[in-house]
């Protein structure tokens, strides 16, 4: 009969040549798999691990030379530019129906509008397409449509100034 200690030292001695044999078998697996391995199309590790976007955060430096270069990429849609009375009932009526959210001068109030004109038109444009904080209120850049082309806002404020 086998004594405690000769128990121990086989139990032992086997869970010795599994953990062996596993960690062999697993390098041997390993060297085997990394060196066949190819994802289809021949990339290189750099190209692989290579990462598929972007991200910034705004006020950083970088952000202008991200947007340059992926709008120099994008694919131009073609599409219809709206009439001034177009982009007036989707973007800027919310804002100058009456009573006038944020400050905004309601559609047709001479009395509204008339400090608006005197700062001249180049202004008024600017305001609309760059957005506005003054002591009246808020305007949002292209009225929270900045889907909209410039000269799509430009004729909504022709609009709304023949409408005074």
């Amino acid at each position: 009969m086998k004594s405690l200690e000769q128990k121990f030292f086989d139990a032992f001695m086997l869970l010795v040549g599994i953990w062996l044999g596993s960690m062999i078998s697993i390098a041997v697996f390993a060297n085997f798999t990394s060196q066949d391995y190819v994802d289809g199309d021949n990339h290189s590790n750099a190209e692989r691990i290579m990462p598929i976007g972007q991200f910034a955060l705004i006020g950083d430096v970088e952000v202008g030379n991200i947007l340059a270069s992926q709008q120099q990429s994008s694919i131009e849609i073609d599409r219809q530019l709206l009439s001034g009375p177009e982009v007036y009932d989707l973007a800027c009526s919310l804002c100058h129906q009456s009573p006038g959210v944020a400050g905004a001068p309601v559609f047709g109030d001479i009395s509204a509008w008339t400090p608006r004109i005197q700062q001249g038109l180049d202004t008024l444009e600017n305001h609309a397409i760059n957005g506005y904080i003054g002591e009246a209120g808020y305007m949002p850049p292209k009225g929270g449509r900045l889907d909209l082309s410039n000269d799509e806002v430009i004729e909504a404020i022709g609009f709304m100034l023949e409408a005074v």
